[in-house]
């Protein structure tokens, strides 16, 4: 009695688990069916393949894009450095202005002074050079003469420095000096090469002279 009571609960409930699976079935094989059909307007829709150019018309032959990559560089090089350039050209004349104009006058008068100077004077001693950096003096040879009173009595100096190439010759010479130093009291003018930087020249104290 029992096993025929379970036995006939279980079976409609099997029916309908297969009745589910074919529904199912049938839906999916639906939707296929209608996302494959080209005629139906409800269908997937499909954009067309563009069409290429026609380049029978074109003329030349277009740069690569490594090409114009170089191209650019090179050109933003270029200008790069001209700008640099320009700016340490402009960062020298500026230099050699503002040196000039604080050492134009004691210049001449150290040089009349050395004129009448046989050998190297009786001043060397008192004459330190230390060379600038040429970030400093836009890209100029530049040296900076320290002059030291150490006499004990008011003095004038002049000092003569001669700029020489690698064997030994006198390329340029600069003149400068300081008036009226007290004793111990020091002063540091800038003798300025107008050279190029090539070749290098080397920076030699010549003559100094204390009046």
């Amino acid at each position: 009695m029992s096993r025929r009571i379970h036995g006939g609960r279980g079976r409609p409930r099997q029916d309908r688990v297969i009745a589910a699976i074919l529904a199912t079935l049938a839906c999916g094989a639906a939707l296929v069916s209608c996302s494959t059909d080209s005629g139906d307007d409800g269908g997937a829709s499909f954009s067309p393949r563009p069409t290429p150019p026609n380049t029978a018309s074109f003329t030349g032959t277009p740069p690569s894009a490594l090409e114009s990559a170089a191209s650019s560089a090179l050109d933003s090089a270029r200008a790069s450095a001209s700008a640099a350039a320009s700016s340490l050209s402009a960062a020298a004349s500026e230099f050699a202005a503002s040196v000039s104009a604080d050492t134009a006058r004691a210049s001449a008068t150290a040089e009349a002074q050395l004129k009448k100077v046989q050998g190297s004077g009786n001043a060397v001693s008192d004459v330190a050079m230390t060379g600038l950096p040429r970030a400093q003096t836009g890209g100029l040879l530049a040296v900076l003469v320290t002059i030291t009173n150490k006499t004990d009595q008011k003095a004038s100096y002049a000092v003569q420095i001669d700029f020489e190439d690698a064997e030994g010759k006198v390329v340029e010479t600069r003149f400068v000096g300081a008036e009226n130093l007290a004793p111990g009291q020091r002063a540091q003018p800038v003798a300025v090469s107008g050279q190029p930087a090539e070749p290098q020249l080397t920076p030699r104290l010549t003559k100094a002279q204390r009046y």
